[in-house]
C-alpha cells in the first residue's frame, strides 16, 4: 500500500540497533520515522527536521536523555517529548516530566501503548498549537501590529477606535497589500463581538457558483454535490463578524440575497424554505472604486450605500513613506525570531532604495522581501546589494523620471541605473562588473566615464 504524504515526523533516539528498528516497525504505518544513535545527532536533526514528536531514550552514549530532554526543551519548548526507559523507575519518570516531557514508556515496548501515546501526544501538540494560533490571532489583531506614526494611519487608528465600540457596518478602501483584514480583525476583536467568531471570506477567490452557498449553506439536495446539509459563513458568524474582502467580486443576484440578509437579519439556505435569524455584523472591503461601479451598473446601488455606512480609507504604502522605517524594524524583529537571525538592520543606502520605490504591493510586498532577505541573509547588516534588483532600479528611474520622460532618455537613466545597481553588487570590481554586463571592461570604463559614474 502507498504511504501518504505529509505523515507527521517522529524521532526516535536510542543508541540500540535493535530498538531503532522496533519502535520504527511500530510507527512507520502512521509516521514518518527519523532516527537518531546519539543526543548531538538528535539535536542536529530536531533542526533540520520537521519534527513533531520525539522517542527519547534516557540512557544515551554522548550525554544523558535528561540532559538532552533540557536542550530539546530550549530549541522548541513545544516539541512533545516521550522519554523511554529500560525500567519502570518512578523517580526518572518524574524527573522526565518535571522537565518538560509529556510522556514515557518502558522498555520492553507494547505495540499499542506505543502508538496510543504517540497519537495522543500529537493531539496535545495539534491543540498547543491551536490555542498558539488562537491567541497570535487576537495578538494580530491590536494596534501594535498594524505599524505606523504617520498622519494618514492615525487617521485610521481613530476611526477603529470609535468604530469597534458600535456595531456600525464598515466598507475598507485599500489598493492591494494595504493591510484591509488586518483592520477588520482589529474593530472585531477591539470590539463587544470580540469573544464572538470572526468569519473571513474572499469573494473573488471562491467560484461563483459555489459562493452563494458559501455565504448562506445549502439543504441536502439542494443542488447535485449537496450531498448533506451545510452551513454557510452568515450561520458560522452568528453573533461575530463576517469580513467580506473584495466583495466587487459578487454576483448580482448574490448581491440582491447579501441586500435582503443585511436588511432583514435572516437568511435561507439554497434549497430549503426556513428563514433562519442571524445577528451578524458586516465589514467589507474593496480594492476597486465601488461608486463608479455602483454608477455604471456592476454593483448594486443600495447596496453600496448600506455597506458604506463607516468608510474607512487605508493609505497606499507610497502614501505614507515615513513609516517604511518602522515596518522594515517589525518585520525584521519577526523574521529574525522565525528564523533564528540577528540582523540588526540595513545601511543606510539599503533603506533609502526602499524609500525610493513606490511599493504597488504595499505593506505584503514589503514584509515578503525582509522575510526573503531575513531568511538568506547571513550577517548583521542588509546592504543595497541584497536586495531584490529591480526594485531599487525601478525606485530610482521613476522618482527621476516622476513617471514620464522621452524614451531616449529613459533609455539612459535606465542603462545608468542598471550599471549603478552591478557595481553595487559586485563592491565596484569593475572586472566582475564587465563580465556579469556581458561586455568588455574598458567599454564599461567608457559608459562609466560618459555617465559620470565614480570607480
Amino acid at each position: 500500500m502507498k504511504k501518504e504524504k505529509n505523515l507527521p515526523v517522529v524521532l526516535v533516539v536510542d543508541d540500540e540497533p535493535a530498538v531503532l528498528e522496533s519502535l520504527t516497525a511500530i510507527l512507520e504505518e502512521e509516521f514518518t520515522v527519523s532516527t537518531a544513535r546519539s543526543g548531538k545527532e538528535a539535536l542536529e536533526k530536531i533542526a533540520a527536521e520537521q519534527v513533531r514528536l520525539v522517542f527519547l531514550d534516557i540512557a544515551l552514549p554522548d550525554m544523558d536523555g535528561m540532559q538532552v530532554l533540557r536542550k530539546i526543551k530550549e530549541y522548541d519548548k513545544n516539541l512533545s517529548v516521550i522519554m523511554a526507559t529500560a525500567t519502570d523507575s518512578a523517580r526518572r519518570a518524574v524527573e522526565a516530566m518535571q522537565s518538560g516531557a509529556c510522556n514515557y514508556i518502558t522498555k520492553p515496548f507494547d505495540m499499542e501503548e506505543v502508538i496510543t501515546v504517540a497519537r495522543k501526544a500529537l493531539e496535545q501538540d495539534r491543540l498547543i498549537r491551536e490555542v498558539i494560533y488562537l491567541r497570535w490571532q487576537r495578538e494580530e489583531a491590536g494596534f501594535d501590529n498594524i505599524i505606523g506614526r504617520s498622519p494618514k494611519i492615525r487617521e485610521v487608528f481613530e476611526i477603529i477606535e470609535k468604530v469597534s465600540q458600535t456595531n456600525a457596518t464598515v466598507l475598507i478602501f485599500g489598493e492591494s497589500g494595504t493591510g484591509k483584514e488586518l483592520i477588520a480583525r482589529a474593530i472585531h476583536f477591539r470590539g463587544p463581538r470580540k469573544q464572538k467568531p470572526f468569519i473571513p471570506i474572499n469573494c473573488a477567490a471562491i467560484p461563483e457558483n459555489l459562493l452563494e452557498s458559501e455565504l448562506f449553506g445549502h439543504e441536502k439536495g439542494a443542488f447535485t454535490d449537496a450531498t448533506s446539509q451545510k452551513l454557510g459563513m452568515f450561520e458560522l458568524a452568528d453573533e461575530g463578524t463576517l469580513f467580506l474582502d473584495e466583495i466587487s467580486g459578487l454576483r448580482l443576484d448574490v448581491q440582491a440575497n447579501l441586500l435582503r440578509a443585511l436588511e432583514e437579519k435572516e437568511i435561507r439556505r439554497l434549497g430549503g424554505n426556513k428563514l433562519i435569524k442571524v445577528d451578524v455584523r458586516i465589514i467589507s472591503a474593496t480594492n476597486t472604486d465601488l461608486k463608479s461601479a455602483a454608477n455604471s451598473e456592476k454593483f448594486r446601488e443600495d447596496l453600496y450605500y448600506r455597506l458604506n455606512v463607516v468608510p474607512v480609507n487605508l493609505p497606499a504604502l507610497r502614501e505614507r513613506r515615513e513609516d517604511i522605517p518602522l515596518l522594515v524594524e517589525y518585520f525584521l524583529k519577526r523574521y529574525n525570531q522565525a528564523f533564528r537571525k540577528d540582523i540588526v538592520g540595513l545601511t543606510k543606502e539599503a533603506m533609502d532604495c526602499l524609500l525610493e520605490y513606490d511599493w504597488p504591493g504595499n505593506v505584503r510586498e514589503l514584509k515578503n522581501i525582509i522575510e526573503r532577505l531575513a531568511a538568506l541573509k547571513d550577517g548583521k547588516l542588509i546592504t543595497a546589494k541584497d536586495l531584490p534588483f529591480d526594485l531599487f532600479i525601478k525606485g530610482s528611474i521613476e522618482k527621476k523620471l516622476g513617471g514620464g520622460g522621452a524614451l531616449k532618455q529613459a533609455s539612459k537613466d535606465f542603462e545608468k541605473q542598471y550599471i549603478e545597481g552591478v557595481l553595487e553588487r559586485v563592491s565596484g570590481n569593475q572586472t566582475k562588473a564587465a563580465r556579469l554586463l556581458g561586455i568588455h571592461r574598458n567599454a564599461l570604463f567608457n559608459k562609466m566615464k560618459s555617465m559620470g559614474l565614480k570607480k
